[in-house]
């Protein structure tokens, strides 16, 4: 089927802000013109691609089809003119990485610091999303690298590049508000007391869940939060008990402890990640270089 890029670049416009007012402004083109364009690529694809409305425009299940392919396609070609556009760069191009906050801060930030150390002229952007998020955004051809919590189970093996760390989720507490320290708890136990979690997005919450179920225990937490760093606040508090990354707590604190659990939690990965399907950049296997490997 023979159908010009620039329907497919306007579709693209269209779809990822839902407003054909707004496409017409990233174009420099007019209202209309987005309109006729887009008339034009459903009359070739002879299927309608959007469900029109006075201010807001709606994805038809064909368009949601079609954005799926589209997208990645054009952020391909971004790559490529930023990667030729980036003299400057001695031709590394720049590095874009999807971490949740949680492994930036904790995981990346050292081999964030060797590698700008290393080539300073390297664009960094760093994107912030949770793994499942930071999945979707490696598909998409968004980013160059994710780095994600592995069980995921987003992530297909194809894009696994490598392991960098092991690590277990441990149960974290305050002494002076649960009297626990010498005790070994089963996750019945855990149970009766409130559980501060990750949200229902996050693999870590998933795991848990999943972890607990295999067990025939229901884990329904007391609060559930976006970041690691406040469930150790809350923790620090009292107001529960904290479940996190091992790695995200160096070392017990004079008000916080480690609990002992009955059951063994199993261990998890950091699994590093590019898209299979898409060229690799000098500035990625230099970044991956410095990565260590399990």
């Amino acid at each position: 089927m023979d159908i010009n890029y620039e329907l497919y670049k306007v579709f693209y416009h269209v779809a990822t802000s839902l407003s054909f007012s707004e496409a017409s402004k990233q174009l420099y083109i007019s209202q209309s013109a987005v309109s006729q364009s887009i008339k034009t690529l459903e009359k070739k694809l002879e299927q309608p691609l959007f469900i029109r409305s006075t201010k807001k425009v709606q994805l038809t299940p064909a368009g949601q089809v079609l954005l799926k392919h589209i997208e990645p396609a054009m952020n391909l070609i971004a790559r490529g003119e930023n990667q030729l556009l980036e003299s400057n760069t001695l031709g590394l191009g720049q590095l874009h990485i999807a971490a949740s906050d949680t492994i930036c801060r904790y995981f990346l930030v050292p081999y964030l610091k060797e590698f700008h150390k290393k080539f300073p002229s390297v664009p960094i952007k760093v994107t912030n999303a949770t793994s499942l998020g930071c999945v979707d955004l490696l598909e998409q051809g968004k980013v160059d690298i994710a780095v994600t919590n592995c069980p995921n189970v987003r992530l297909n093996q194809s894009y696994i590049r490598k392991m960098v760390l092991d690590f277990t989720d441990v149960f974290i507490a305050n002494s002076s508000y649960f009297n626990l320290k010498q005790q070994e708890l089963s996750f019945r136990d855990l149970t009766k007391y409130p559980l501060l979690m990750l949200d229902n997005k996050s693999t870590t919450s998933e795991f848990m869940h999943n972890l607990f179920l295999s067990h025939q225990l229901e884990l329904i937490p007391e609060i559930e939060l976006s970041s690691n760093d406040l469930l150790i606040d809350l923790a620090r508090i009292g107001l529960g008990i904290a479940c996190i990354p091992d790695y995200c707590l160096k070392h017990e604190s004079k008000d916080l402890f480690i609990l002992k659990t009955l059951e063994p939690l199993p261990r998890r990965q950091l699994a590093v990640s590019v898209n299979p399907n898409l060229p690799i950049l000098t500035s990625t296997e230099e970044f991956l270089n410095l990565l260590p490997t399990l």
